[in-house]
Parts: C-alpha cells; structure tokens; sequence
C-alpha cells in the first residue's frame, strides 16, 4: 500500500524526492502518514479534495482485495 500510494504522489507532486510514506499499525486500522513538501500539498489535496479522495478510495479497492478487518486511513501532513 505505501508503494502506491508514493507511486501516486510523487506523479502528481513538482518535487517528488520529497515524497515520504510512513505506517503505522493500530488495533483497528492501518495509518499511512503521505508527507510532501509544503508546497506540493495542493496538488496532492486536489480542489475540493478530490484528488485525496480519489488516492483514499483506490487504497479501498487495494485492501478489499486483502481480506483484512483493518480500515486504511490516509493523511496527508
């Protein structure tokens, strides 16, 4: 999962050697933490958001493919 989601952020991004995702684990959900610099965070955040919402709902379509009982949630720092 992290693998695409940097995939994706460093296609859309002007500096993509800024492009960091760190994991972590809780007892219900996977957290993907997408950090980019601060003047890409439009661009990943979309108008209106819907370029996140877009990287949120391919993680879902990744994940039902998974089995898990974990949620996927995607910040963007």
């Amino acid at each position: 999962m992290e693998d695409l989601v940097a995939y994706i952020a460093k296609s859309l991004v002007n500096d993509p050697s800024q492009v960091k995702v760190r994991r972590k684990v809780t007892h219900s959900a996977v957290i993907l933490e997408l950090h980019v610099a601060p003047e890409d965070v439009g661009r990943i955040i979309g108008k209106d958001g819907r370029v996140a919402n877009s990287i949120r709902a391919l993680l879902r379509v990744a994940d039902s493919q998974n089995n898990r009982d974990k949620r996927i949630i995607l910040e963007i720092n």
